[in-house]
């Protein structure tokens, strides 16, 4: 008896919650809707300055075997996936002389230098600095409506 309530208990909630299962997917938010502001931005260029620019060069366009950090290949690269991949890439692996070394506010002001260097819009709220809120925003090389 007690199983029979479990499971029909599981499924009740499974079915009442997929209404809302496709909201989600819906209100997903991409790189073209304003993720950072612009100040976070200003604060992230002398942060990139010390810490990327050596290995990925002043303009962010890479060298040697540092990739691009803006431009059409970097965009290809990224297209598709969430800030919150990238984000966790540059928070777990770099500095490459010092991987993790910087924390997740340095990184989130990093990262919208980097929006803003691909021209993306600024918006009016800071980028966050978690990985299940930056999961939700896709980079995306076309700003939708436009094909």
């Amino acid at each position: 008896m007690n199983l029979r309530i479990a499971f029909l208990t599981v499924t009740f909630l499974a079915l009442a919650g997929a209404p809302f299962s496709n909201l989600r997917a819906d209100a997903t938010r991409s790189v073209w809707d304003g993720v950072y502001t612009q100040d976070q931005a200003k604060q992230g260029r002398p942060l990139y300055n010390e810490s990327c620019s050596s290995c990925h060069g002043d303009n962010l366009i890479g060298q040697d075997v540092a990739p691009a950090l803006a431009g059409g290949e970097f965009i290809s690269n990224w297209d598709g996936l969430t800030l919150g991949d990238l984000f966790e890439r540059i928070r777990t692996t770099m500095p490459a002389n010092k991987p993790g070394s910087l924390g997740r506010e340095k990184n989130a002001a990093i990262l919208a230098y980097i929006l803003s260097a691909n021209q993306f819009p600024a918006g009016k709220s800071e980028l966050a600095q978690q990985k299940e809120v930056l999961d939700e925003i896709k980079i995306s090389a076309v700003k939708p409506g436009k094909k």
